[in-house]
């Protein structure tokens, strides 16, 4: 699939379809449409869409009673004025499906992950271990300069038991740490079954590939582990130079694009700012402390990126990532992607950040949704070392935003932006997500 066509709008009568939630009628005007003399890259976007409008429908699952009765359940006396408040504070992702409201299928869980009044009225305890854990370990880091932890985890993904397709060829990409930056000693414990291809360290979104015979009640598994030496900056204004590559300063499309809004934006945040590491400090202030922590609908349903954060205000670690980038090299600063899984003692799951180039330090890093969760809960250590570092409880697997699969997927991928969870096809039809299920589970993470 063409992702770059996302750029290209769709026909007017089309998108007041979309928004109204007529999904079904639109795809029979869409097969319509592609039938006729249309330009070739507006096909293949009309034929994207079809996907795209998919995925919402799989995504916005719960009318206004169910989720209001979901909360109910959940939360000590929660009252249904407390619903259409929280609606109006841009609380809960919704979206128009044949007509009705729907609501999103994690709505409940982002609730509790963003708003704190929320998470103390919840009937299950919120666990904070690993708040205290950051502490623990970035003041450690600060005294020490480094720090290395062992990490040592399983991915897997297997298709549900009602989706099996026994003996159609399945291909499948599970991801595996980059040896860069970071990552030390990698290597692979065992795959189940046996890989057919294992990418190098030079992929853009590393993986272990699977082509075979799907058997019955078949996991597809990598096991591996790797150190994660993670040093420590004390920045210094004072020293730094305009020296840097000459990489990571271009446009993407369709999503890293400096449209007007964001420079202007750039423009309000930055002032008069010659020195790079003060400029980037202040768009990362800024996201910081003006987008709240929000779940988002997949990426490939959104326009572009960095603007839908930048005027909504609100958005999960890879969208807040993407726009400190798309800023950052407005401002002149090279900036990139590093992303893949946040992984310590108590829990595992998906996670992005960002890359920026300071000299004489070289590359360092920004975690925009960890240092804006240290905003709200007033901890000025945690938001403070989230510009220039990180913990060493990071696998990266991706080091670049909308990078390539090896070998290349011939549907489209469940993120074509990031390479966290895998991706999997049949070798003549699209697998969609909710056919599958992925796992990923910590064996040991440790300090070295």
């Amino acid at each position: 699939m063409n992702i770059e066509t996302l750029s290209i709008p769709l026909p007017e009568d089309l998108m007041k379809l979309k928004w109204n939630g007529q999904f079904d009628l639109m795809k029979e005007m869409i097969d319509l449409r592609i039938k006729k003399d249309i330009p070739a890259l507006l096909k293949k976007r009309l034929i994207l869409e079809k996907n795209i409008l998919d995925d919402l429908k799989r995504e916005f699952i719960y009318s206004k009673a169910e989720a209001i009765g979901i909360l109910k359940e959940k939360i000590i006396d929660f009252q249904d004025d407390e619903f259409d408040e929280l609606f109006k504070d841009g609380a809960f992702e919704f979206l128009f499906i044949e007509g009705e409201m729907k609501f999103k299928n994690d709505f409940y869980e982002n609730l509790i992950k963003t708003r704190n009044a929320y998470a103390l009225r919840n009937k299950e305890k919120v666990n904070y271990q690993n708040y205290e854990l950051l502490d623990e370990v970035i003041t450690k880091m600060e005294l020490q300069g480094e720090l290395s932890y062992k990490i040592h985890v399983k991915v897997s993904l297997k298709i549900k038991k009602e989706y099996e397709k026994i003996g159609k060829v399945i291909r499948v990409w599970l991801p595996i740490p980059k040896e860069y930056a970071q990552v030390e000693q990698f290597h692979i414990i065992r795959t189940m079954p046996d890989a057919q291809v294992i990418n190098d360290h030079q992929a853009e979104h590393r993986s272990v590939y699977f082509e075979t015979c799907l058997e019955p009640d078949q996991e597809f598994s990598v096991e591996y582990e790797f150190i994660n030496h993670s040093y420590y900056h004390q920045l210094d204004p004072h020293i730094v130079t305009e020296e840097h590559p000459d990489c990571c300063l271009e446009e993407k499309a369709p999503h890293i694009v400096f449209s007007p809004y964001l420079k202007s934006l750039v423009n309000d945040i930055i002032g008069k700012e010659k020195n790079p590491l003060i400029k980037a400090k202040k768009i990362y202030d800024y996201i910081t402390s003006h987008v709240m922590y929000s779940f988002v609908r997949q990426y490939v349903t959104l326009p572009l990126i960095p603007e839908y954060v930048a005027a909504g205000l609100k958005g999960d670690c890879g969208v807040q990532a993407i726009l400190f980038i798309t800023m950052c090299r407005i401002a002149g600063i090279p900036a990139t992607w590093q992303a893949g899984l946040y992984a310590t003692p108590y829990e595992i799951g998906n996670h992005d950040w960002a890359r920026f180039y300071i000299a004489p330090y070289g590359w360092l890093y920004a975690d925009c949704s960890f240092g804006g969760s240290a905003y709200r809960h007033h901890s000025k250590l945690r938001r403070d070392f989230y510009f220039g570092n990180l913990e060493p409880f990071r696998i990266p697997s991706a080091c670049e935003f909308q990078g390539d699969l090896v070998p290349s997927k011939t549907y489209l991928r469940r993120d074509p932006y990031d390479h966290q969870t895998g991706e999997v096809e049949y070798i003549d039809e699209c697998i969609p997500q909710d056919h599958y299920e992925m796992k990923q589970m910590i064996i040991e993470v440790k300090e070295v």
